[in-house]
């Protein structure tokens, strides 16, 4: 079975269009948003809409989704406490 991180990774690549990345070019650790990655809130709806249709977990709350997209690492954590696929 193939490590939850690294599958969040790929997913975040292909459903962003990430085409220069690989999955090794993102740290569990790196802040998605800001500095880090770079992600904007465009991306963030992307994100959103990535938890409800590959694990099941529907985001309501805004302020929720800034707690959950900090890193790769803490959206695995909540993936792993929340999904329901």
């Amino acid at each position: 079975m193939k490590n939850l991180r690294t599958e969040l990774k790929e997913s975040i690549i292909k459903e962003l269009n990430l085409e220069d990345m690989e999955p090794e070019d993102i740290s569990n650790e790196e802040p998605l948003f800001g500095d880090g990655l770079g992600l904007d809130s465009i991306d963030a709806l992307e994100l959103i809409v990535l938890l409800e249709k590959d694990y099941g977990i529907k985001l309501t709350d805004p302020a929720q989704s800034k707690e959950i997209f900090v890193s790769i690492e803490q959206m695995a954590s909540y993936i792993e406490e929340n999904r329901t696929k």
